[in-house]
């Protein structure tokens, strides 16, 4: 009897392991689901609402994207110091300028980033987010346009501008700054009725002029 009770609690441990797995792979499953077409597909629908399991999808997949922008940021700035290409000194300092700035720009993103998954209405990181996003796509560009960094950057240019714009400002921070205005915006102002006509004093009878 005690071998019987013995194995149907091995049993139902295992069957209570097996749900637990299917369910994280379940979950695994639908956050892979949530990538740039997904988002791109609602962006063409005009569906401006995400549920807040889509925007927790949407915040990861951006930082899974600044995560490789790091990485290929380190390999550019390698490139450009070990002198592996020849630039005058004015093009060196811009590039290197350009470098700099989106080692900032990376590190605002992943502070900012950090915050919304804490606080995902802070309006004010959604935007330095959004403006770090822009400014990286931008300076991706411009690397494109030169063979030995165009082969480092790739598509990662163009996949970082559309999850700037449209992607994140359409789905995530547009949505959130008019929900917060209309959080903000007074009530309408209500104007007293005008007094057009003259009210007459308690216990006083209105004058009739004299007849002729």
């Amino acid at each position: 009897m005690r071998g019987v009770r013995m194995a149907q609690r091995k049993g139902f441990l295992v069957l209570v392991s097996l749900i637990l797995f299917l369910m994280g792979a379940s979950s695994i499953t639908v956050a892979e689901d949530y990538d740039l077409q997904f988002f791109l597909g609602k962006v063409s629908a005009r569906e401006d609402e995400v549920s807040k399991k889509e925007r927790t999808g949407l915040l990861n997949r951006i930082d899974g994207v600044l995560g490789e922008i790091q990485k290929i940021h380190e390999k550019l700035t390698e490139t450009l110091q070990v002198g592996e290409v020849e630039f005058r000194y004015q093009e060196r300092r811009l590039w290197m300028s350009k470098m700099d700035s989106d080692a900032r720009s990376i590190e605002t993103g992943i502070q900012q980033l950090k915050l919304l998954k804490e606080k995902p209405t802070h309006l004010v990181a959604s935007i330095q987010l959004y403006k770090s996003l822009k400014d990286l796509a931008s300076n991706l560009n411009a690397y494109n346009n030169l063979p030995p960094f165009c082969a480092l950057v790739g598509d990662l240019a163009s996949e970082v501008e559309l999850w700037a714009d449209p992607v994140f400002y359409r789905i995530y921070l547009l949505p959130l700054a008019n929900l917060k205005e209309a959080v903000v915006k007074p009530p309408p102002e209500v104007k007293p009725p005008s007094k057009d006509k003259k009210v007459n004093v308690k216990g006083k009878k209105p004058q009739v002029p004299p007849s002729r």
